[in-house]
C-alpha cells in the first residue's frame, strides 16, 4: 500500500464530508427535538400535498429571512492513516438577504490540515451552494427527488410525517434517505440518510444526519453530523454545532391579512 493510495482515501474522506455538510443548505430549514415518544398513526394528508406544503413553506420563509447571526462550532476527528487527527474551530456568522454570509474565526485548535483544507472549504463551499443555480439543483424539491410515505407520527411536539426519499438522478450533492417533517409548519424536523452517488471508489459507508431548531418564525440548522469510512480501514466523524442565533431582519405577511386578499403586503414583524 503506498502513501498515494493512503492520501488519495484520506482526501476522500475529507470530500464526502463537505457533500454532507453542504446538502442542509439546500433542503430548507427544520426543527431539533429530544428524545420524545412517538405513536404511528395514519397520515391525514397524501405525500402529494405534504410535499406541496414543504416546499411553499421553505419559500415562504426564505424569502422572509433578511438578516441573521449566530456562532458555530466545527469539531473533527480522523482515525487512520496516515495519521490521526482532532481539530475544532469557532466561528460567528452574519447572513444577509439574498445569499450574503460574513464568518469570523473566533477560535480554532488541533491540526491545522482539517482547518485549512475542511472547515474553511465548508465555508468557501457554503458560499457558492447560496447561489440560485445551486440552489434549485440540490433543493429538497420534486424536480431532484421522488417521494414516499413511510409514516405518520405523533409526539409531543407535534405530528410529523415520515418521507423515504430517492434522487432522480445520481448527483454526489443529493441523498437518498429519510426526512421527518413538521406537521404544522412543514418544516423538515430531522434528516438521515447517505449520498446519492459516491464520490470516490475510497469511501466504503457514509451516515449523514442533520437536526434543526426553531428560532421565531423561523427554522434553522442545530447539529449536522457525518461520519464516514474508507477502504483502508480509516474513519472520520465531523459535526457542526449551531448556537446563538438571533433573526436581526425579517419581514412577514400577515397571515389573515393574506387569506382575505392574496394582494395584501402588510408587515407582521420585523425583528
Amino acid at each position: 500500500m503506498g502513501r498515494t493510495r493512503v492520501l488519495h482515501a484520506a482526501t476522500a474522506v475529507l470530500s464526502l464530508l463537505l457533500y454532507g455538510f453542504l446538502l442542509l443548505h439546500a433542503t430548507g430549514q427544520a426543527q431539533i427535538t429530544a428524545d420524545p415518544v412517538f405513536s404511528v398513526k395514519s397520515s391525514p394528508l397524501p405525500v402529494g400535498e405534504v410535499v406541496r406544503n414543504l416546499q411553499q413553506k421553505n419559500a415562504q420563509r426564505t424569502a422572509a429571512l433578511e438578516g441573521l447571526v449566530g456562532t458555530r462550532v466545527y469539531r473533527m476527528q480522523y482515525r487512520g492513516l496516515p495519521s490521526d487527527r482532532d481539530a475544532e474551530m469557532v466561528v460567528n456568522m452574519m447572513y444577509r438577504a439574498p445569499a450574503a454570509k460574513q464568518f469570523s474565526v473566533v477560535s480554532e485548535k488541533g491540526s491545522k490540515f482539517i482547518i485549512e483544507h475542511v472547515f474553511k472549504k465548508l465555508l468557501e463551499g457554503e458560499q457558492e451552494a447560496a447561489s440560485d443555480e445551486n440552489r434549485r439543483r440540490t433543493a429538497l424539491s420534486s424536480e431532484n427527488y421522488d417521494f414516499a410515505l413511510a409514516s405518520y407520527e405523533e409526539s409531543p411536539e407535534g405530528g410529523r410525517y415520515i418521507l423515504d426519499l430517492l434522487p432522480k438522478t445520481r448527483n454526489k450533492f443529493l441523498y437518498r434517505g429519510k426526512i421527518w417533517v413538521d406537521a404544522k409548519d412543514f418544516a423538515v424536523v430531522r434528516i438521515e440518510g447517505e449520498p446519492g452517488k459516491n464520490p470516490s471508489f475510497w469511501i466504503k459507508k457514509t451516515e449523514i444526519e442533520h437536526r434543526y431548531i426553531k428560532v421565531n418564525d423561523f427554522w434553522l440548522p442545530a447539529e449536522n453530523h457525518t461520519e464516514s469510512t474508507t477502504r483502508l480501514g480509516g474513519r472520520a466523524v465531523l459535526s457542526i454545532e449551531y448556537k446563538d442565533y438571533k433573526v436581526t431582519k425579517a419581514v412577514l405577511p400577515d397571515v389573515e391579512s393574506a387569506h382575505q386578499d392574496p394582494k395584501s403586503s402588510r408587515i407582521r414583524g420585523i425583528y
